[in-house]
């Protein structure tokens, strides 16, 4: 008998928020995966599901680098699939968590893949979770969208092109990872004349969380790597 591979959201931080479902699936578990920390640090997947972990569950830790290098993210990801695939064939069920939910940019999707080449058939749940977007419009205290209202999600910042070109079409707009580009946006929404419209989240669900709200007056803002700015132009009625 083969063990069984799930892959699980746990959430934007909040413990509270893992589904049941995910929580029974962990903790039926004889092997839980993640995402290694930086530099000996517990992980955030890790962190989020620690008080829900027995000691008799074995904890693997998965070296899944932070880098743009194709090779070397293939090499990752094929180490980590080896590394789970020993533990199915044992018999053993194994989880992976991430935090967020695991079909939203998530490494999970490159470890299915890897599990599906293998010479071995596996069987895969795939169980989802609550992604930022989601978890930062409920901190404002807005609908992230309604009735008919487009929505644009950017994981990263690459070109300004194509943020233009999403404020364009969208009637909502999501910028993930938008620290390091934050004062060149707060710069286009201004000539714009949507900062009014705009919001920024940091740490959402964490008891360090900050919102920020009508950026008018929020220049310079240094944010932390897990913020992610939403832009609502939404007049959508019912």
């Amino acid at each position: 008998m083969q063990g069984k591979f799930y892959g699980i959201g746990v959430g934007p931080g909040d413990p509270e928020l893992i589904t049941l479902k995910g929580m029974k699936a962990l903790q039926n578990s004889a092997v839980v995966a993640f995402p290694a920390g930086r530099c000996g640090k517990q992980g955030i997947a890790e962190a989020i599901a620690a008080q829900f972990l027995h000691p008799s569950q074995i904890k693997l830790p998965l070296e899944l680098p932070f880098v743009q290098d194709k090779l070397v993210l293939k090499a990752a990801w094929q180490a980590a699939v080896l590394k789970i695939a020993q533990h199915l064939r044992k018999g053993q069920n194994v989880s992976f968590i991430a935090e967020g939910d695991v079909s939203f940019y998530s490494t999970l999707t490159y470890l299915m893949w890897g599990l599906k080449s293998q010479p071995h058939e596996y069987e895969i749940e795939i169980i989802p979770g609550v992604s930022s977007p989601m978890a930062a419009a409920a901190a404002i205290g807005i609908p992230l969208t309604i009735w008919s209202d487009k929505l644009a999600i950017l994981p990263a910042m690459h070109s300004f092109a194509e943020l233009e070109t999403a404020l364009d079409w969208a009637d909502v707009v999501v910028l993930m990872k938008v620290s390091s580009v934050y004062s060149e946006v707060w710069k286009l929404l201004r000539s714009r004349n949507l900062l009014h419209h705009s919001h920024v989240v940091a740490h959402a669900t964490l008891p360090q969380q900050k919102v920020w709200s009508n950026l008018t007056q929020f220049p310079d803002l240094d944010l932390p790597y897990f913020s992610l700015l939403i832009v609502s132009l939404s007049t959508s009625m019912v």
